[in-house]
């Protein structure tokens, strides 16, 4: 399995032009093992569209229908372990809750993260893709 972050996954589910071809094929590749994401992406994309700073081509609730619907695609509850790894990350990691649960998640499930985010790649502790 392979972790979008919310940026990504919004881009791939909207063939946006600034997911990059290798990114698209790596995700098309990981259908048969999985691609997780995040509950939080939920709410962040929620949150974007209420405030204004994005649209999206359908209601919001049915943009989440369709996107969940891929083949493939996995939504990953927030559970106790990704709350408590969220705040026990090791090392300094920035202070954006979104961003330490997805990399919790990663961390949690053991798999690498599809990000252009760079507080994420500049942090050691999580595999990246």
């Amino acid at each position: 399995m392979i972790i979008l972050d919310t940026h990504i996954w919004l881009w791939w589910n909207q063939d946006s032009p600034q997911i990059t071809e290798q990114q698209k094929g790596i995700i098309e590749n990981s259908r048969r093992d999985r691609i997780g994401i995040s509950s939080i992406s939920l709410i962040e994309i929620s949150r974007l569209v209420v405030r204004g700073r994005l649209i999206l081509p359908k209601p919001l609730k049915e943009w989440f229908s369709i996107a969940l619907a891929e083949e493939g695609v996995l939504l990953i509850p927030i559970t106790p372990a990704i709350a408590i790894e969220s705040y026990s990350l090791p090392d300094d990691f920035h202070k954006d809750p979104a961003d330490r649960i997805i990399v919790a998640t990663a961390r949690i499930y053991d798999c690498p993260l599809m990000t252009i985010d760079r507080n994420i790649l500049a942090y050691p502790h999580v595999k990246l893709i």
